[in-house]
């Protein structure tokens, strides 16, 4: 039986003050408590979170307009409690070898072509290289890091703490419902700070899950959750007792936190580079978020394969994902182009039409498509916007509105650079991403199956050269923000005056320092296919057997598992 989804009330100024005075009195505690309290927590709320999944996950597809039985609820299972109950144990690892070895684990370390020292962090053991066949993921550091640099830096609170006490406010996003107890987890365990969350008024029925899952961090005064809209997040970002902020949202939201409401004031703040909000803040924003799509040697396999891929990155969360696919990159000329849109059209069309349940949507869909030539449009539903593909947009024109607007609803578009020449591609493609398209978040690239030595170079060429903090290959970032192990968030160094899509990176459970990107690499088709493809008939089933796997650790889950996943 579906849970009723209520959404609780603002929390009143003096609820808030409160809560703030028990997490200040409590913070230093926190901040000095042993690897044994700290692994004690970590595993009473991911007891508490797999206890409250399936509420969880029904909550989330009653709100959200999907039926419970639909392949479709799978992503509710798989992108809400599986997550936080992934990052939980590997936090609790990470801890643990912390109190015995003096560090968190890491994989085999390498170099790129350029010098740069690299760390495998995926698989994180023998269940991950299991269930996901010759997928794995490095994070490249950034320059002038070596070996030792890497071993004496990770996990640094727990080596050279840089604080007593302190109290992170975690304003929560309202799409991805792992979102905000992930962040929590990531300043609470990584960071050793108290945390205040203010739940999104679009996902506060989450909100009482979160505090029962956790309770054992609200009792402690470690946490405390809070409800409200805009007034309650100014109360709590400019309240003294609040040390520093984190916000997953827009960076329309994050710049009149910094730098206050559009005008002529926030103007003359960003000219003298004085923020409105003295305080340190951390971000997770949004892209437009590329495919660049290689050309060469694909056969009609893989390239159907990649397809749906992209279809899934499309229409997975009714599109509202910060690293949902929204501009293909196509080589000019590319002989396999119409072949390839035309199967991405086909795939999204098997996804269900939606419910466009994320405010503004319409309203960003009507201003991307209105008067444009060569929609294509499939799928329509009461209260749903139909999957949009906009062809043929012009790479040249600087002021093209796509490139610069992340839609955060059901449209991807394609422009082309380049010439059917891999190598030409790769080189006008790579910049055109960095220089054109607004976001630093997540970029993709699909590679044919089989390359010549020059092709392969330049696909390294182009991992390194992109400035995005994930580069994923042949398969969607996502499985970056999912995987735990692989940090989550935008390319270092924007300035706060054109935050683009952030600063700092959450999830790294492997608490990694001086962190430039994480590459995630896929081959090109694999089966059983990914839950998120739109043709994926058992996703449900899939979602709630990885919430059992992760929980339980065990590999008498597996059979399960892989038979769910078989039959999709």
């Amino acid at each position: 039986m579906a849970v009723a989804v209520q959404i609780p009330p603002s929390t009143g100024q003096q609820r808030i003050d409160e809560a703030l005075s028990r997490l200040r009195d409590a913070a230093p505690a926190w901040a000095r408590a042993s690897y044994p309290v700290r692994i004690a927590l970590a595993r009473s709320m991911l007891a508490g979170m797999a206890r409250h999944a399936r509420r969880m996950a029904e909550a989330s597809c009653v709100a959200k307009g999907i039926a419970l039985d639909a392949p479709q609820a799978g992503e509710e299972w798989i992108s809400g409690p599986y997550v936080v109950i992934r990052a939980l144990r590997q936090t609790i690892r990470s801890l643990g070898r912390l109190a015995r070895n003096g560090n968190t684990p890491i994989g085999p370390l390498g170099d790129t072509s350029d010098g740069r020292l690299t760390a495998r962090v995926f698989p994180a053991n023998a269940l991950d290289q299991a269930l996901f066949m010759g997928v794995r993921a490095d994070v490249h550091l950034e320059a002038g890091v070596g070996p030792r640099e890497l071993h004496d830096s990770r996990a640094r609170f727990y080596k050279q703490p840089d604080h007593a006490g302190k109290v992170c406010l975690v304003l929560g996003a309202g799409n991805i419902n792992s979102i905000p107890p992930t962040d929590v987890i990531t300043k609470l365990f990584n960071e050793g700070k108290a945390c205040v969350l203010k739940m999104n008024p679009v996902n506060a029925y989450l909100g009482p899950i979160v505090e029962e899952a956790f309770a054992e961090a609200v009792k402690k005064g470690w946490l405390a959750v809070v409800y409200g809209g805009a007034e309650e997040g100014a109360y709590l970002t400019h309240h003294p007792a609040v040390d520093e902020v984190h916000i997953t949202g827009s960076d329309r939201t994050h710049d009149a936190i910094v730098w206050g409401p559009p005008g002529p004031e926030r103007a003359a703040r960003m000219a003298r580079n004085e923020p409105l909000l003295r305080k340190e803040i951390s971000s997770e924003l949004g892209n437009v978020s590329p495919v660049l799509v290689v050309p060469g040697a694909w056969d009609a396999r893989a390239l159907r394969f990649q397809a749906e891929n992209v279809a899934g990155m499309v229409t997975h969360n009714a599109s509202f994902n910060c690293n949902a696919a929204k501009m293909i990159v196509t080589a000019r000329g590319w002989r396999q182009r119409d072949a390839f849109l035309a199967a991405v059209e086909h795939f999204m069309a098997l996804a269900p039409a939606r419910r466009a349940w994320y405010p503004g949507a319409q309203e960003r869909y009507r201003a991307l498509t209105e008067g444009r030539e060569g929609v294509r449009r499939v799928g329509q539903g009461e209260g749903a916007l139909p999957w949009t593909l906009v062809p043929g947009l012009d790479a040249s024109r600087a002021d093209e509105p796509a490139f610069r607007t992340e839609p955060f609803c059901s449209i991807v578009s394609e422009t082309s650079v380049g010439s059917e020449d891999p190598l030409e591609f790769l080189a006008a493609a790579v910049p055109f991403a960095n220089d054109r398209l607004w976001g630093t978040l997540a970029a993709h690239l699909l590679v044919p199956p089989r390359l010549d030595r020059p092709v392969r170079d330049a696909v390294e060429r182009a991992i390194r050269e992109l400035r995005y903090g994930t580069v994923a290959v042949n398969c969607w970032a996502g499985y970056g923000f999912a995987f735990g192990t692989t940090p989550w968030g935008a390319f270092p160094g924007a300035p706060l005056t054109d935050i683009q899509s952030g600063r700092g990176f959450v999830h790294n459970t492997l608490m990694l320092e001086r962190i430039e990107k994480a590459v995630l690499r896929h081959p090109a088709t694999i089966f059983p296919k990914p839950p998120y493809f739109p043709s994926h008939r058992s996703a449900q089933a899939v979602g709630r057997r990885l919430v059992r796997l992760e929980e339980k650790g065990s590999w008498r889950h597996v059979p399960g598992l892989v038979a769910a996943a078989v039959r999709g």
